[in-house]
């Protein structure tokens, strides 16, 4: 099942599962001590895909102007055991679409590890940015623009 929710709707049992991946995947998994709650989730939309009551996939949608002046993506994880089955593709797909039918915003701006560039080009996202680094991770900053095409 797939779910969009603002901050307010999340039972606690999700917001503690969605918690608990990011941390494992962001701190954890890619061992980068950072405070990963940031007070930007109470203005966000959070999108994720549950199987069998299990949050396997997330992302998380945020207005203009609280991290970029155009709508923006971020916290994007598929959970461990749930990779290669297609989730990735599916989560941004949808989120997209959200975006432009629902919120009718044309603009998506996000920041992607380098090493996703390609599969972010595979949605039109364009590389806006030359790499940096955050928390000692190869990013770049990604601008779709429906309205550009």
């Amino acid at each position: 099942m797939e779910y969009f929710k603002k901050f307010e709707e999340l039972t606690s049992i999700e917001l503690y599962e969605i918690i608990k991946l990011r941390i494992d995947i962001f701190v954890v998994e890619q061992n980068c001590p950072y405070p990963e709650l940031d007070r930007k989730d109470y203005k966000a939309i959070h999108h994720f895909i549950k199987d069998n009551d299990e949050i396997v996939a997330y992302l998380r949608i945020l207005p203009k102007g609280i991290s970029y002046d155009e709508m923006s993506i971020g916290r994007f994880i598929v959970k461990k055991n749930h990779r290669g089955r297609g989730l990735a593709k599916k989560i941004l797909k949808n989120a997209i679409n959200y975006i432009e039918k629902k919120l009718n915003e044309t603009e998506i701006r996000l920041s992607g590890q380098k090493y996703l560039e390609k599969f972010y080009n595979s949605f039109e996202f364009d590389t806006v940015s030359d790499v940096y680094l955050e928390d000692d991770i190869p990013h770049v900053e990604m601008l779709y623009n429906k309205r550009g095409r």
